[in-house]
């Protein structure tokens, strides 16, 4: 689909996230030729810098991201050609002259306002666009997650933020869902007959979800250390990554079709009480310990960190559906920093064979598992039991393998250049509605408020490891492991 001419705005083009990831990804588009020849980039910043300065800036902090194969000659330079950089303060309307004066004024070109700030001012810069007339009926906006910090001020920004653009035309992203294993796993669900008998509280057993990071808090602490992870991670990609796995066949893949399935989910996840909560959820702040055998510091060490911070850098929970096809099947959410990997999967586990024929005890036979990578190596790997060569019948486990880098040779796009695509095109259905954003933050906001009411730490685990021992036994009291315990060698 070709994408018409547009002006887009970035706010926040400074900040790291420009840096590492959205710079890197126009290039990227730009670079495959997606963006039309007049298309411009228009950068915001409080620096008062000239256009040179801030190129020097791209080139020092975002170039280093950037693909090698997109650095072809010429290719960086002709990108920066479309670049204009805007020094304003997005909260003071006062300031945005400049902005004025840079965007065009042909009502046929598209503009995207890029919101890659804290949500905090989101909806003070969507009123300073609206007191110039900026929003216009053919605009959108981008806003980065986490959208709040917790129910009411997610509300409270969806209010506003909805006075100045339509329903239609807010985009709340959630890079995960541009994850090529993600819209893999709806292909996987819905454009094969094979998995849709079995995907039902009859035949599997648990479902796990993990996104680990080896990495601790780097420069991020004082976003961080006022988020944590439940915040920063579970809210939005773990459960998002949840109802992608467990929604129920929406009629179409148009955008309000899949995402009333995914509100769906949301809707029926059982409520906490505070019972539930001490039993099921566990939290950590990782201390000092080894990363690949290299010393790092705790949580609490980190440059800038409060020295009595109780701010979680590690969540395992167990929630449950309440519907028909997910009754009593347990989902497990897992997410920490400085962990032994670096990796995000999902792991659907089915029940074990009800009798073997065998000589081998049912016990020595491993449940059949569905393994999908996010992350670092995108694929799709099915666990087995199968005969081993030469003489007798025994079984032991074997894997069947889609490596996409293997099966498909075209190039992969990276989750920030497809959503940047879809922004572009018009294209809703990979960006969170405001309902189901806002079933996100009423589902998780008792565990915070049990937090705060129980005013302690959290459980301390060693950098390098999978997180507090309470994780494991999480799972274990349902006679079960997280996967990686099970299966080490992965």
């Amino acid at each position: 689909m070709t994408l018409t001419d547009f002006d887009l705005v970035l706010f926040g083009s400074t900040g790291d996230l420009a840096m590492r990831k959205l710079i890197p990804a126009m290039l990227a588009r730009d670079t495959a030729k997606d963006f039309p020849a007049t298309a411009r980039i228009i950068c915001v910043g409080r620096n008062n810098w000239s256009q040179e300065e801030f190129i020097r800036t791209l080139n020092l902090h975002a170039k280093p991201h950037i693909k090698v194969t997109c650095l072809a000659a010429g290719t960086w330079e002709k990108f920066c050609a479309r670049i204009q950089y805007v020094a304003l303060d997005a909260t003071d309307a006062t300031t945005y002259g400049p902005l004025i004066a840079a965007l065009r004024t042909d009502p046929a070109i598209s503009r995207v306002f890029y919101l890659a700030t804290p949500s905090q001012i989101f909806s003070k810069i969507c009123q300073n666009l609206a007191s110039h007339n900026l929003a216009t009926a053919h605009s959108r906006v981008v806003l980065e997650k986490p959208l709040g910090n917790d129910l009411q001020s997610a509300k409270h920004i969806n209010n506003k933020v909805s006075q100045v653009f339509s329903e239609s035309q807010i985009y709340r992203i959630d890079h995960y869902l541009g994850k090529e294993t993600v819209q893999n796993l709806l292909a996987l669900r819905f454009g094969n007959v094979l998995f849709e008998p079995l995907w039902r509280r009859e035949w599997i057993s648990d479902v796990q979800i993990t996104i680990a990071e080896q990495l601790g808090v780097g420069s991020r602490m004082e976003y961080y250390d006022n988020s944590g992870a439940l915040r920063d991670m579970l809210q939005n990609h773990l459960l998002q990554l949840l109802c992608i796995v467990a929604m129920e066949p929406p009629v179409s893949i148009e955008p309000d079709a899949v995402r009333d399935a995914k509100l769906q989910v949301l809707q029926s996840l059982k409520r906490y009480t505070p019972t539930m909560l001490a039993k099921n959820v566990v939290r950590g702040q990782y201390r000092a310990g080894h990363i690949e055998g290299v010393p790092v510091p705790g949580y609490r060490d980190e440059e800038n960190a409060p020295n009595d911070s109780t701010t979680e850098t590690f969540v395992a929970l167990k929630a449950e559906i309440n519907n028909w096809r997910w009754a009593g099947v347990p989902f497990y959410l897992r997410t920490g920093k400085r962990m032994t990997q670096s990796l995000a999967e999902i792991v659907v586990r089915f029940k074990n064979i009800p009798h073997s024929i065998f000589a081998q005890s049912t016990n020595s036979f491993q449940p059949n598992c569905l393994v999908i990578r996010l992350q670092p190596d995108e694929g799709l790997r099915m666990h087995l039991m199968a005969k081993t060569p030469g003489d007798g019948m025994r079984l032991k486990p074997t894997e069947l393998e889609l490596d996409f880098r293997a099966s498909f040779k075209t190039p992969r796009m990276e989750a920030y250049e497809r959503l940047l695509l879809d922004v572009l095109r018009g294209q809703l259905t990979l960006f969170m509605r405001r309902d189901e954003l806002e079933a996100a933050w009423e589902w998780v906001e008792p565990i915070l408020e049990y937090w705060e009411q129980e005013d302690s730490d959290p459980i301390p685990y060693t950098a390098g490891t999978w997180g507090p021992a309470a994780a494991s036994a999480l799972v274990g009291r349902d006679g079960l492991q997280w996967r990686e315990e099970a299966l080490p060698e992965d």
